[in-house]
């Protein structure tokens, strides 16, 4: 994306099948130019993943990716070693009678005994883009360790030496702010809220991302998803994820336009709560009668 302009970047993306909006585009287009972390809020499925994914494609990089959860440290996100792989080596050297303690403990460190994890990969393997997927499920020492490493882009293996990426790979973090990120964290980065888009860019992303399913089903896929989210009474409202599923599974049961059989039928691709479930079977039957 070097040297492009903020609606070639939106293209670019767009060709990929992810439709942005003017702000997120223009966040993109600038964590890019300054080398900067992207952190990415919002709700459940409202395409933080899939900016990522997007990007990676756009530029024809390798997307390489942290999945965060409770209790995550930076051995799970830098390195480990091929400890099996040590042993067969030492045993190897000891039936040749080979080299001595010192020269045989070092050779345990070499680098093809090294397993990079993603962060590690992403130094190594830049310029790529490396998304950091629900940081919020972390902990405050594993946030530490990773401003450390987007500070400098390099990470320093005692046994082996310091990993300096060539070329700043272009990180998303994502959080769906199930706890605040520290500000230390937001501070190295750019910052977006992706909220959930409106009728018309929902229509645009069902249009690009389903093509398959009928122009009249999608309006009235999207319209149904857009009053749902309005509600004040659901566990969960549904992201796009959640409308994209919902538009592919009525299209495989070879609807054209929604009608209350089909729609009940297939609300296991929208909603993911009993509660839910019942309400929004409510709300269909208000919906269609009117």
């Amino acid at each position: 994306m070097e040297g492009e302009s903020v609606e070639e970047i939106a293209t670019r993306l767009r060709a990929t099948g992810y439709v942005c909006d003017d702000s997120l585009a223009t966040m993109v287009f600038l964590a890019q130019q300054m080398q900067r972390p992207l952190l990415l809020e919002g709700e459940p499925g409202t395409g933080k993943t899939a900016l990522a994914e997007a990007v990676a494609e756009s530029l024809g990089l390798p997307l390489i990716r942290l999945q965060c959860y409770e209790g995550i440290d930076s051995t799970q996100a830098l390195y480990d070693w091929d400890f099996p792989r040590q042993i067969l080596h030492l045993r190897a050297l000891e039936a040749s009678g080979g080299t001595g303690l010192e020269e045989a403990e070092k050779s345990l460190y070499d680098a093809r005994f090294l397993l990079a994890r993603p962060i590690l990969a992403a130094l190594q393997e830049s310029p790529a883009v490396l998304l950091i997927d629900e940081v919020d499920r972390a902990d405050d020492e594993f946030e530490a360790f990773l401003l450390e490493v987007l500070s400098t882009w390099q990470v320093t293996i005692p046994e082996f030496g310091t990993v300096k990426a060539a070329t700043a790979p272009f990180v998303v973090l994502t959080s769906n702010r199930t706890r605040e990120v520290h500000d230390a964290l937001k501070r190295r980065c750019l910052y977006h809220w992706i909220d959930h888009p409106g009728l018309q860019r929902e229509l645009e992303i069902v249009r690009s991302r389903a093509p398959e399913v009928s122009a009249r089903l999608g309006e009235q896929v999207v319209t149904v998803v857009q009053q749902l989210r309005d509600r004040d009474d659901l566990v969960k409202p549904p992201g796009v994820a959640e409308t994209l599923d919902w538009a592919r599974a009525l299209d495989r049961l070879g609807a054209t336009e929604l009608d209350l059989e089909s729609a009940a039928a297939t609300l296991g691709a929208l909603v993911k709560y009993r509660e839910d479930t019942e309400r929004v079977k409510h709300a269909l039957d208000r919906m269609m009668a009117g």
